[in-house]
């Protein structure tokens, strides 16, 4: 990947992910309806959590963590010590201070913190199956492009494992890192799309997952998104249901700014969907498309940018 394309593709990435998780920060748990009422129309401040207009929540800066460690040389345990550092003080946070942290990732990163093996670390069960790892996985894509399709699945499942290891939850990371990987190779969202739907069911199960755990993205598979009722998509925590309602939005709107305002707007866990939505809308549409003056509000500009110098430079290596 030569300069240019890896800064592009790693600001795409993480500025995506960060404006969409700012946006969906001073709404989260707010209903559908509410919304509808009074839609989010751009970056705002306080509401929910208290935080002014910009700041980010525990998606992007576990997906900051996630974006230093490949640019230092991707580790496994390097990568767990930053997430306990996160939660103990504050590391990549927008202010210096942890304001939203799921259940299943605080159970995980403490478990880490007691000094167990990271890949043993994460939330196993079917009950653990919130959106944790895949809010934060977005980083991968381009450090795995060129990597085998075994390597690939194999670190991702690594990742995620480290707060949740469920395989239904590493399934849909590698569903998530695949559709990106390709965007960035060049296919348009909709041949990826088609190469998503028709291809993945047979990948994921020649790689060990089972048809009862494939049946749970049956819909995602199969169903013609773009035909879908609105009421019909959910955005709670559940990491199928984030799944469906990122690319349900990526392909029923245009444009980066529309795409993200969609996904906030469905209420609940705002800021995660709005994440995982603005990480693809974001290398769908190009990071130069993220409206300025949302860019230019969110917190820790600077370093984020200094990080995505730094991704560059190792993505080129």
């Amino acid at each position: 990947m030569n300069n240019m394309k890896a800064y592009r593709v790693s600001y795409s990435i993480l500025l995506g992910l960060a404006v969409g998780d700012a946006l969906g920060v001073p709404v989260e748990f707010m209903s559908r309806e509410t919304l509808r009422q009074n839609p989010v129309k751009g970056m705002q401040g306080f509401g929910t959590h208290s935080q002014p207009a910009g700041t980010w929540s525990d998606d992007t800066a576990l997906s900051l963590c996630l974006a230093e460690n490949i640019a230092n040389g991707f580790n496994i345990h390097a990568l767990a010590d930053s997430f306990v550092k996160w939660k103990k003080t504050g590391y990549w946070s927008a202010h210096g201070q942890v304001f939203d942290i799921g259940n299943t990732t605080a159970k995980a990163i403490s478990k880490l913190e007691m000094g167990c093996d990271p890949g043993l670390a994460g939330g196993s069960t079917a009950n653990e199956n919130g959106n944790g790892s895949l809010m934060r996985i977005a980083p991968l894509a381009p450090y795995l492009l060129y990597m085998g399709e075994t390597e690939r699945y194999k670190i991702i499942q690594q990742v995620s494992s480290l707060t949740h290891a469920h395989i239904r939850s590493v399934t849909a990371c590698i569903i998530y890192v695949e559709f990106l990987r390709l965007i960035i190779l060049g296919f348009d969202q909709y041949k990826a799309w088609s190469f998503i739907c028709t291809a993945m069911p047979i990948k994921l199960k020649q790689w060990g997952v089972p048809d009862d755990e494939l049946n749970h993205f049956s819909r995602l598979f199969n169903s013609d998104l773009t035909q879908i009722p609105e009421d019909e998509i959910q955005s709670d925590g559940y990491v199928v249901h984030t799944l469906e309602a990122s690319f349900w939005c990526l392909f029923t709107t245009y444009g980066y700014d529309a795409t993200v305002l969609k996904a906030v707007n469905l209420g609940s866990d705002t800021d995660t969907t709005a994440a995982v939505t603005g990480a693809i809308a974001g290398m769908v549409y190009s990071g130069e498309e993220i409206p300025p003056q949302w860019r230019e509000s969110l917190a820790r500009k600077k370093d984020i940018l200094r990080l995505i110098n730094r991704m560059e430079l190792k993505l080129c290596d």
